[in-house]
């Protein structure tokens, strides 16, 4: 028994293994890499060129509590925006990385190689998204701790809970992750990336429905954001990590694109990681009953 878990674990991990090696040659991850060095460092230029009008205005006005705060507010504000880009674009790696990786294996053929040898279908698929989550986290950590440390470094400004909200960013990522994967086991190459981005589309806008629903206090949109949250809760995710990063209550008063009148609760990180979870498993499921 001990021996056939650590047989089926070292398959796995070779799997990963492969599939690493694999994703290290797509042009998506070298693009990806060049861009998101290339958004850090434009990044770092905004900030440092910001950051010194507001210590030339300082210096020209009388500093006081008021004006401290509100820089404070102004560095948070940065902060939140250049992570709100590095949000979408760990969602457009989390998808685009591993979309043809069952599908584009199954139309080509090339996924007999694999199950042709003693090794099960389930291996395959924990193996493959071993590899790509490996790959995702390491690029989601450096992007959002390149953002909090720019800001770190040149304002002496330190985001707050960010050991809160980095998990949760990171499980949003894994969750879209496999959601793609998922999408392989079903459907072609092209479909499976209009599938996911289609949710992630419909979690966007739902989230919007019900932070305006809250505004207006209509509770029929924010009924409609729940429920959309429900479905796909990559958005909710983001906004309960973005309500984290924002000091002293900020996030619920509205007055920054990244405040939110409704902040979801946390009993939906436990949802998201139930839901990453079932989708998995139904990934492992609808590849080993697949005909190939």
């Amino acid at each position: 028994m001990v021996n056939g878990s650590f047989a089926t674990l070292k398959m796995m991990f070779t799997i990963a293994h492969l599939t690493f090696h694999e994703a290290l040659r797509k042009r998506v991850l070298l693009a990806a890499i060049v861009l998101g060095a290339l958004f850090i460092i434009i990044f770092g230029v905004g900030i440092y060129f910001i950051n010194d009008a507001i210590i030339k205005q300082e210096l020209r006005l009388s500093p006081s509590a008021i004006r401290t705060q509100s820089n404070r507010l102004a560095y948070n504000f940065l902060a939140m925006a250049g992570l709100y880009t590095v949000n979408f674009l760990l969602v457009m790696m989390a998808t685009l990385l591993p979309v043809d990786t069952l599908s584009g294996e199954i139309s080509s053929g090339s996924i007999q190689s694999l199950v042709v040898k003693p090794v099960r279908r389930s291996q395959i698929v924990l193996g493959k998204w071993l590899g790509f989550a490996f790959i995702m986290l390491i690029y989601a950590t450096c992007m959002i701790g390149g953002i909090v440390g720019l800001v770190a470094i040149m304002t002496s400004y330190d985001l707050p809970n960010i050991h809160i909200a980095l998990p949760i960013m990171l499980l949003e990522t894994l969750l879209l992750l496999t959601l793609s994967i998922a999408g392989g086991t079903r459907f072609t190459t092209l479909t499976n990336g209009v599938f996911v981005f289609g949710m992630f589309g419909l979690a966007f806008i739902g989230g919007w429905v019900e932070q305006v629903g809250g505004l207006l206090g209509n509770q029929a949109a924010q009924n409609i954001g729940v429920i959309t949250s429900l479905i796909m809760p990559s958005e909710a995710l983001w906004r309960l990590a973005a309500h984290y990063m924002q000091p002293n209550g900020i996030g619920s008063l509205n007055i920054t694109p990244f405040s939110s009148t409704i902040v979801p609760s946390p009993n939906m990180l436990l949802w998201a990681i139930g839901y990453t979870l079932i989708t998995l498993l139904l990934a492992i499921r609808h590849f080993s009953q697949r005909d190939l």
